[in-house]
């Protein structure tokens, strides 16, 4: 995929130029509390999972992106950075998130410099989703923050945090499972599956995600940069 472009519009607040921002906003649709307890809105037969509040964000978000964003073209990455801000995101100025990409809640979603999620990839950020710079989502790729307790009766909605690491490669639609660390420079391969950690530095493919070897090339260190 091609980098976007690297120019920032005007931000609220001072930022430096490795440093995600923020735009102010009433509510963010990130509060752990936001999912109920399946035990009192029976989740078996329709129940919400979510406040109220929650549902009414993400709905209202849900229609920004349709309006005004998933058709813009693949370059104006500058405007779709302003919509999820709107929203709450935490996204750098040099971040880049393709037109036909699906984000869950905005609000949950953190990218650093020159981090960019790919055509049609599902950012399902129940909990919050973390890109460190340089990380990729490539098309369809899939993760997925929240799953359902199938040990408990009431089938209770969990949400646990993702965090994709420093030059790390989601692969074209692979699958990221909620509370997975994806290590600094590790690979997942097409269509491969993590359900654990990747350790850094490692390439993985298959379901689920097993490691074939080490990946040898090395950049300098986020710290550096």
């Amino acid at each position: 995929m091609a980098v976007g472009d690297r120019q920032a519009p005007n931000a609220r607040r001072a930022e430096t130029a490795h440093e995600p921002r923020q735009a102010a906003h009433a509510y963010d649709g990130s509060d752990a509390l936001d999912i109920l307890d399946a035990g009192k809105v029976n989740t078996w037969e329709g129940g919400a999972s979510f406040t109220l509040a929650n549902r009414a964000y993400r709905a209202a978000w849900s229609v920004v992106w349709l309006i005004f964003a998933s058709w813009t073209p693949a370059p104006m990455h500058r405007w779709r950075r302003l919509l999820l801000l709107a929203f709450g995101a935490k996204i750098a100025r040099t971040a880049g998130v393709y037109p036909s990409a699906r984000i869950w809640s905005p609000a949950n979603l953190e990218m650093g410099d020159y981090a960019f999620i790919g055509p049609r990839v599902i950012v399902y950020s129940m909990a919050k989703i973390t890109f460190a710079p340089y990380s990729l989502a490539s098309q369809g790729a899939h993760l997925c923050a929240g799953a359902h307790d199938v040990e408990d009766v009431n089938f209770q909605l969990q949400a646990k945090p993702i965090r994709i690491g420093y030059r790390a490669w989601i692969a074209a639609e692979a699958f990221v499972g909620p509370g997975v660390v994806v290590g600094d420079g590790a690979v997942l391969g097409a269509r491969g599956c993590a359900f654990r950690d990747l350790d850094p530095w490692r390439i993985y493919v298959g379901n689920p995600a097993r490691p074939t070897r080490a990946r040898k090339v090395r950049f300098p260190s986020p710290e550096a940069l």
